[in-house]
């Protein structure tokens, strides 16, 4: 009977360690072993940043505010008018990414801050419907924008007006596309 109970003990051992085993494992991940967690492909701007407070007004000289697009997600870049090779990608990603998103693109707002006082080609604008293409009513505004918005990027705005995400220079759209859906998939607010 020793034999028999000691074979008894042994297995309870057993299934306690089985089940043990996984609880144990979590919390020996969770503290010693650190991932990195990070999973977006754009970056956290952190602290986030209001919009630069500027005057700005459309291609048709009509008074623009930033306030017009809150409750909206924003993808927004700067470039100046004419417009080169990059900044034509620039608008096309983000046309392209606004129509990815289905039924959420009218979540989704698209802004050229251009950053002088060149005209942008006709054409140009007509290739990216309800693209919005305002500039800021003074035109030496350099100063602002290289802080808040450098040349070259897209940015992401949230609907409370906060900068809050940049895209690199070359950006990949299908990994900015991920990032955009699981911006709208996790707002409660835009």
């Amino acid at each position: 009977m020793t034999a028999e109970r000691s074979k008894s003990q042994w297995m309870m051992w057993l299934v306690l360690a089985v089940c043990a085993a996984p609880v144990i494992a979590s919390y020996a991940l969770y503290f010693w072993v650190r991932p990195d967690g990070r999973t977006n492909y754009g970056e956290l701007i952190e602290p986030q940043r209001e919009l630069p407070a500027l005057l700005l007004k459309s291609l048709e000289g009509t008074p623009a505010e930033w306030t017009q697009w809150r409750g909206r997600w924003i993808l927004l870049t700067t470039a100046p008018g004419e417009c080169d090779a990059d900044c034509v990608q620039r608008l096309y990603v983000m046309r392209q990414v606004r129509l990815t998103t289905g039924k959420d693109q009218d979540r989704i707002e698209r802004v050229w801050l251009l950053t002088n006082d060149h005209v942008p080609d006709p054409a140009l604008i007509g290739q990216h419907r309800g693209l919005q293409v305002v500039r800021p009513q003074t035109v030496d505004v350099d100063l602002q924008l290289t802080d808040a918005l450098e040349p070259g990027h897209i940015f992401v705005v949230d609907p409370l007006g906060h900068v809050m995400m940049r895209f690199p220079v070359d950006v990949d759209p299908n990994r900015m596309k991920k990032d955009i859906a699981r911006l709208l998939r996790a707002s409660r607010v835009g």
